[in-house]
């Protein structure tokens, strides 16, 4: 469609045969006005149901110029008040108990495992800020424990401090399902599968679930400078940080944090249909050019350089004196994602570190006492 015309589709899918029932997003936004018109997605957006045949679609325009002006108002704006953030307001002997808002797949047919994005209601009682996690205490006894409550574990945020409502009451987690093979047979072994995933992916609305948190400061946002610039490397549902940090700077209209500088995704995943949250983050692209980049490394269907597979470091390597000299200015750079990511981005720096005659562990100790280094791996 001509930008002539001024117009942007946003697709409203439904598989065959469920009319009635259109599922829910992970860009889960409520009426919200551009300009002087508003827009109400009761219908909701399937992030990945790519299998077009199969779908009856339902399209909605609304004007790209009015779009691209016009951010989500928050509240409570209170939230912006406090000089620290909150810290482990439930620890693990007093958990919060909150309540599955929904849970939605994120991925498509050809993703190898399921990632879905879970919607919790803590009531406001669980303020947190972009960057933290949460605990979760899945249901049922520890089998190491006997009579004891299953360990806690941590889930990196991916909203803002005022969730996927805007009303500062909601949490969203991006959660892959765990789930192990049997090497010998190649078939899914229950017993051995992620509980805490499993219970999170399964539940459905008004399912009770029990919270930690929040923690974590490594992963904050730095706003003392809001025309600062931000590279940010994930893998995986390790993106889940960085997609609250973008709803903040690009979406969400917060009086006290006006983003002018430069944020910089890379993401990593196997392919096309592993990629989440794509959409939203190509609507910040449209519509803040210079201001968002995003690069994608799919694994399964991009070639490096030397003709393997496409991983994010060889898309660091890719734009190396770029984000040598950002961070020479000064550039924040995160990582988020599986702890096997480290080595081979750390590898690839290190290199190009040398072929600049720069010597890399001086470069990163150097990043690190100006707290311009954050590291979040699992």
């Amino acid at each position: 469609m001509s930008h002539l015309a001024a117009l942007s589709q946003v697709s409203f899918a439904a598989p065959a045969g469920s009319d009635t029932t259109l599922r829910r997003s992970a860009f889960k936004i409520q009426n919200i006005s551009f300009g002087d018109k508003s827009w109400h997605p009761a219908l909701s957006l399937d992030l990945k149901s790519r299998n077009t045949g199969l779908k009856k679609r339902l399209l909605v325009c609304m004007s790209v110029q009015q779009a691209s002006r016009s951010k989500v108002a928050v509240s409570p704006l209170e939230l912006e008040d406090a000089k620290e953030p909150p810290l482990n307001t439930y620890k693990p002997k007093e958990p919060y108990t909150a309540t599955i808002v929904s849970v939605e797949r994120l991925v498509g047919p050809n993703a190898p495992g399921e990632t879905c994005h879970v919607v919790i209601d803590h009531g406001g009682n669980v303020p947190y800020w972009e960057g933290q996690s949460y605990g979760v205490i899945p249901p049922g006894e520890n089998p190491k424990k006997p009579g004891a409550s299953h360990n806690v574990r941590l889930y990196s945020i991916a909203s803002t401090r005022y969730g996927d409502s805007f009303d500062g009451k909601t949490a969203s987690l991006c959660v892959r399902r765990a789930v192990y093979y049997d090497p010998e047979t190649g078939k899914e072994d229950p017993s051995k599968s992620g509980v805490c995933s499993n219970f999170l992916c399964n539940s459905k609305p008004g399912d009770k679930v029990q919270i930690t948190g929040p923690s974590g400061k490594i992963m904050l946002l730095p706003e003392d400078d809001p025309n600062a610039t931000h590279i940010m490397i994930a893998t995986g549902t390790g993106v889940a940080p960085f997609r609250g940090y973008l709803r903040r700077m690009f979406m969400e209209d917060v009086p006290k944090y006006k983003f002018g500088g430069l944020a910089w995704l890379f993401l990593g995943v196997a392919n096309n249909d592993s990629l989440l949250y794509d959409e939203e983050f190509a609507k910040y692209l449209q519509d803040n050019p210079d201001h968002f980049r995003y690069d994608k490394a799919l694994s399964r269907e991009q070639k490096n350089k030397s003709g393997g597979k496409m991983y994010v470091q060889d898309k660091i390597e890719e734009y190396s004196d770029e984000i040598f000299k950002l961070l020479d200015d000064g550039a924040h750079i995160y990582f988020c994602g599986l702890k096997g990511m480290m080595p081979g981005i750390q590898d690839t720096l290190k290199k190009v570190a040398e072929q600049r005659g720069e010597k890399w562990d001086e470069k990163l100790s150097q990043l690190k006492k100006k707290k311009q280094w954050h590291v979040e791996v699992y």
